[in-house]
């Protein structure tokens, strides 16, 4: 039995909101069961994430740290598995916002088929962002508002 087909199918190119950004899952992902261990799948969510936002000029620092909006922490991380991944190669992340507040954000997410089709695991994440002197929550600026904005998941 082939368990690495994503369950919920979609037809491809259909995404009406959100986003899709291409994933890849090695060799060394997969657990002793040849299964993308469970701790993985929100490791993709989280580089398809920084990926998107990086390519939108979000700022790193010369050593690579994350400065003003990119400085954020998790509050909370949901996983529902909905079918495993047996294999290395392609995939992706579709993700969108499903929330914005004044200094939170929640996205929902899908770990899919490259295309955006099926799903093998969904999930939310919430993140804080912080002001790197006191480490108390800051407000998102301007830019990082907008960007998230054109990403918020039509109401359902």
């Amino acid at each position: 039995m082939n368990t690495g087909t994503p369950t919920s199918p979609a037809t491809p190119g259909t995404l009406t909101y959100g986003v899709l950004v291409p994933v890849d899952v090695y060799f060394d992902d997969l657990d002793s069961f040849g299964m993308l261990h469970n701790s993985h799948y929100g490791v993709l969510a989280e580089r398809a994430w920084v990926t998107y936002w990086q390519k939108r000029e979000i700022p790193f620092s010369k050593d690579w740290v994350m400065l003003d909006d990119g400085f954020n922490v998790a509050k909370e991380l949901r996983i529902v598995y909905e079918t495993p991944i047996d294999r290395p190669g392609a995939y992706g992340v579709h993700f969108w916002v499903d929330r914005l507040g004044r200094t939170s954000m929640t996205y929902g997410f899908r770990v899919c088929a490259p295309d955006g089709s099926g799903t093998y695991a969904q999930g939310i994440r919430t993140v804080i962002r912080l002001d790197r002197t006191t480490l108390r929550p800051a407000e998102w600026s301007e830019p990082a508002r907008a960007l998230s904005t054109s990403l918020l998941r039509p109401e359902q």
